[in-house]
């Protein structure tokens, strides 16, 4: 995190505040930057998806909200998924009581044909079981988000997109809800640069409001409580709701702050000018390995990566354990192991850790 990042942190910590009136201020600040009706700093992506998923069931019912994660079928629980977007993290989603409804197949990955899922699938697949659709972003996802956006439309069901990876570039920040997408979650770490335990969720109005409230703290009284309308409309409610299902993924005002610091930094372009440092420090491990069998590639998109190929798999895996296992231990890339490949991500390097990891590349290959 930048400093100025972590001075905002520290300087919240000193100060009290009414954490409904700080949300509806960090709400209208990532409404701005992302073009949304309004927004919510989250614990994380994968909180958004959680809090995202139990607006989208409950609404401002606040018998359902009191239920969740039990739905017991007494209300539309199931969201459409295209079966290649499937992953780990889609249990955030079920964990507010959702079911996942698989269509699509993945032709092209099975080697068995030239398709991929297709919007007219998530339209057969509703029905009056259906909640939502859940759609996981990626620069190549298939069918596009816009395609989906408007199946689900049509049926008046809202969409919620996972998108905690997708930054950058920065114009995602808007390009994604710009899609018409009724709730998209971001990372807050990660590009950002803000806490790792922070995220963003924007969208939808009222989709907000029903996030926020299954969140905050409902110790109150009713007649007392009294949120800045912008962000939750008390009129909607029929009482106070209870602590809801997203209640353990609080977030405190310290990080709130320092992720809101973060966020102006990355939608201004701060984080831009340190795009040439990071690959004069990739290219410092690059030339540690010119006399060695591994071949060092430098892309650019979406932001500097150094890869290093190595002699298969088995290599890969080796040198990539070792490296953890020493001292100090180092932690690579390691989403391309089975292509035999380690990647190198400059994010948290400084020029004396670009010596380190290069030095013990050196050594191990």
């Amino acid at each position: 995190m930048p400093e100025s990042v972590l001075v905002a942190h520290g300087e919240a910590a000193g100060i009290s505040v009414s954490m409904d009136a700080l949300h509806a201020a960090a709400s209208a600040r990532v409404a701005e930057v992302c073009g949304t009706e309004s927004g919510l700093v989250t614990a994380g992506a994968a909180a958004g998806l959680t809090l995202g998923a139990a607006a989208i069931l409950c609404g401002y019912d606040l018998r359902r909200m009191e239920m969740l994660p039990h739905v017991d079928y007494e209300f539309p629980n199931e969201f459409v998924i295209a079966r290649e977007q499937r992953n780990g993290y889609d249990h955030a989603v079920r964990a507010a009581g959702v079911r996942l409804v698989e269509v699509g197949m993945n032709e092209t990955v099975a080697g068995s044909g030239v398709r991929r899922t297709e919007a007219w699938e998530y339209e057969a697949a509703f029905c009056e079981r259906t909640a939502g659709v859940l759609y996981v972003y990626g620069h190549n996802s298939s069918p596009t988000l816009a395609e989906v956006v408007a199946v689900a439309h049509r049926h008046q069901l809202p969409v919620l997109v996972d998108a905690a990876g997708e930054l950058p570039p920065r114009e995602n920040l808007h390009a994604i809800p710009d899609t018409g997408a009724d709730l998209v979650s971001f990372s807050g770490g990660k590009a950002i640069r803000g806490p790792q335990a922070t995220g963003i969720l924007c969208g939808k109005h009222d989709l907000i409001a029903s996030a926020a409230l299954q969140m905050l703290d409902m110790d109150d009284h009713f007649d007392l409580w009294n949120p800045p309308k912008e962000f939750i409309d008390k009129s909607k409610l029929a009482g106070m709701p209870r602590h809801g299902v997203g209640r353990a993924l609080k977030v405190s005002k310290e990080d709130i702050a320092a992720l809101l610091t973060a966020l102006d930094l990355f939608n201004f372009g701060a984080y831009e000018d340190e795009q040439s440092v990071a690959r004069e420090r990739l290219r410092t491990i690059a030339d540690a390995l010119i006399d060695t069998p591994a071949t060092c590639t430098l892309s650019e998109t979406p932001t500097p990566r150094l890869e290093i190929a190595l002699g298969g798999a088995g290599e890969a895996f080796e040198i990539c354990r070792a490296l953890r296992d020493g001292e100090p231990p180092v932690y690579v890339g390691h989403g391309k192991l089975a292509e035999g490949k380690l990647v190198i991500d400059p994010l948290c390097l400084d020029d004396e850790r670009s010596g380190i990891v290069a030095e013990r590349l050196k050594e191990l290959v």
